[in-house]
């Protein structure tokens, strides 16, 4: 009987402290862990630039009763730059906020600020979003300030003690040019904090995430700059032969994008210019449009100072192309120019600005001129092929074309120069209704392309003297005239005196000597001058000068002769071929000039 009794007892006991423990059971407090889902690389000339993801895996709360309204949550965010998200509609932006990542068909967007859902009762995980309709699951961002965008009134029903709960936002653009590169080893980095406030309190862990690097997203160079002479015509060539190549190099292998389609599933990584982007949603408040670039990666050339009389042919696609396409320049072709990771295809928009029309651009392969005006020009390819798995280079050909014509100075002397920068160049740097994305700072930087020299020759007579009872004599031909078939020039000389004369006088101003015709000659003396032979005029003499001579004549085709020897020439005398200071080559760019040097 007794141990009956204390069985009972100890029976009663472990009801007792089992009901106390089971009372005890709560369910965590409903809370938030922020994570930037993939932190990618954008450009640092871009001002558009969409960032990562941000994340909130959401657990714990208890799930509103069936029949009650779920809590509200405002929910804002902070960039560390300006947040450049497209306007669709007044304030209303691109930027969005969706719960559990529903699928197309269930996307439901929120039609206004503050929607109500009730909730389905406190079985299982409360409203289901992933569903759809009737609960809505796609939230429209509103601008505040250039770099705030707030989501307000966000109903947000907990999961309760099954499952998370999954906030993520998405379509975020930011000014990444604000900050720049980083002058250290580490990048730039852009920040996103998120605040969520409202009739209940949802503690976020980690509210501060990085949602992207800076780095400089292309370089930009002129392979095999060109020199031309005025005085030959330049004509068109084959795209493998052409005479300039544009190179733009991909600094990180997802910085070419091509425009991309309807990306309508949230989380998927597509490397496009889009964003996520469902035209199948309501058109209220542009959300339909949300996430949409106006164009894929765009390439600038801006071409300055033309010369007169020249036109510019640009290719309208890369001369080194994807597998898919007929022309191909490869590196056997242009002696190690092109890389096979050469994969991008650009093809040509237009010549205005980079801002061009949306859509397509054309694929067709062929020259077009560039349209120039008072020097300047520009040309604009669109990235319609893109590998975001290697740093990939366009390379673009660039054609000199012109009718020699030296009588009218037709091409004109000069150096043309060009900027090649991403496209289009803005300067809008906040969120805009109407402002390009991507856009661009132009950072770019002139570099030489081409120049075209005057056809002359330019010689130097190293050493003539009228002193000590020594003259120099000298001549300049005019070899144009040849059975060549070359076209004849003529033109002037200017003699130009370095030295001194008897007495340590100072030497002779520049002289200019008549016209000498193709074939024919200017000859004379220091002592008494000279003449053009056959052709007549007069050269004046340099009596008593000692140093050397440099002759700028204006025909390409001139070589001289020096004789020096005592008066009459009966006791000593030595002649010498005038050296020629132009070449073919930027090796020796004294002068600027092409000639012809001829080898001993």
């Amino acid at each position: 009987m007794v141990d009956f009794r204390k069985s009972l007892l100890l029976l009663a006991i472990l009801l007792v402290v089992g009901s106390v423990a089971s009372a005890q059971v709560v369910t965590p407090a409903f809370q938030c862990v922020a994570n930037a889902g993939v932190t990618p690389l954008i450009r640092a000339e871009g001002l558009a630039e969409l960032v990562g993801d941000v994340v909130l895996n959401c657990t714990g709360g208890t799930p509103a009763a069936a029949g009650v309204q779920v809590q509200k949550v405002n929910v804002r965010i902070f960039l560390n730059v300006n947040v450049t998200s497209w306007l669709l509609d007044g304030n209303w932006n691109e930027a969005l906020l969706a719960i559990d990542d529903p699928l197309p068909g269930a996307q439901n967007p929120c039609p206004a600020n503050n929607c109500n859902i009730a909730g389905v009762g406190t079985t299982g995980t409360g409203v289901n979003y992933a569903a759809g309709a009737p609960a809505y699951n796609v939230f429209q961002g509103t601008y505040i300030a250039p770099n705030q965008v707030e989501w307000l009134g966000v109903p947000i029903d907990p999961p309760g003690s099954q499952g998370t709960r999954i906030i993520r936002i998405t379509n975020v653009r930011a000014n990444a040019n604000q900050l720049g590169v980083s002058g250290t080893l580490i990048p730039s980095s852009v920040s996103m904090f998120i605040s969520a406030t409202g009739t209940t309190s949802i503690p976020i862990n980690n509210p501060t995430q990085v949602v992207a690097f800076v780095q400089d997203g292309m370089t930009f160079s002129v392979v095999q700059g060109w020199r031309f002479l005025q005085c030959e015509s330049a004509f068109e060539d084959s795209p493998c032969n052409a005479d300039v190549y544009l190179r733009y190099r991909e600094n990180f292998a997802t910085a070419f994008k091509v425009l991309g389609g309807i990306q309508d599933v949230f989380g998927q990584i597509h490397n496009t210019e889009n964003g996520f982007y469902n035209p199948a949603l309501s058109n209220l408040h542009g959300i339909n449009r949300a996430g949409l670039a106006s164009q894929g990666t765009r390439l600038l050339a801006r071409f300055n100072a033309v010369p007169a009389g020249v036109t510019l042919r640009a290719y309208t696609v890369s001369v080194q192309r994807g597998a898919n396409t007929t022309t191909n320049c490869g590196p056997a072709t242009l002696a190690g120019f092109f890389n096979y990771h050469s994969t991008n295809i650009a093809a040509r928009v237009n010549d205005a600005d980079g801002l061009g029309a949306g859509g397509t651009p054309t694929g067709t392969a062929e020259w077009r001129n560039v349209a120039v005006s008072g020097g300047a020009g520009s040309s604009t390819w669109e990235i319609v092929e893109a590998d975001p798995f290697s740093n990939d280079s366009v390379y673009v050909a660039v054609d000199v074309v012109y009718t020699a014509n030296t009588t009218s100075g037709i091409p004109a002397l000069g150096s043309a120069t060009v900027n090649g920068s991403y496209a289009p160049l803005s300067t809008i740097v906040t969120a805009s209704s109407t402002a390009p994305r991507p856009r661009f700072f132009d950072d770019s930087t002139a570099i030489d392309i081409f120049t075209i020299n005057s056809c002359a020759t330019n010689l130097l007579f190293p050493y003539v003297t009228n002193q000590a009872g020594f003259d120099t004599g000298m001549v300049i031909s005019n070899t144009s005239e040849d059975p060549f078939g070359t076209a004849t020039q003529e033109g002037a000389c200017v003699i130009n005196y370095y030295g001194h004369t008897t007495g340590g006088g100072a030497a002779p101003a520049p002289v200019e000597t008549p016209v000498v015709p193709a074939g024919q000659h200017a000859i004379w003396t220091l002592s008494s001058g000279g003449t053009v032979q056959t052709a007549g005029g007069t050269i004046a003499a340099a009596p008593g000068f000692q140093g050397y001579v440099i002759a700028q004549c204006n025909f390409q085709f001139g070589h001289g002769y020096a004789f020096i020897s005592d008066i009459g020439a009966g006791r000593l005398a030595q002649g010498y071929l005038a050296l020629i200071m132009d070449w073919w080559s930027d090796s020796v760019p004294r002068t600027g000039s092409f000639s012809e040097p001829l080898l001993h």
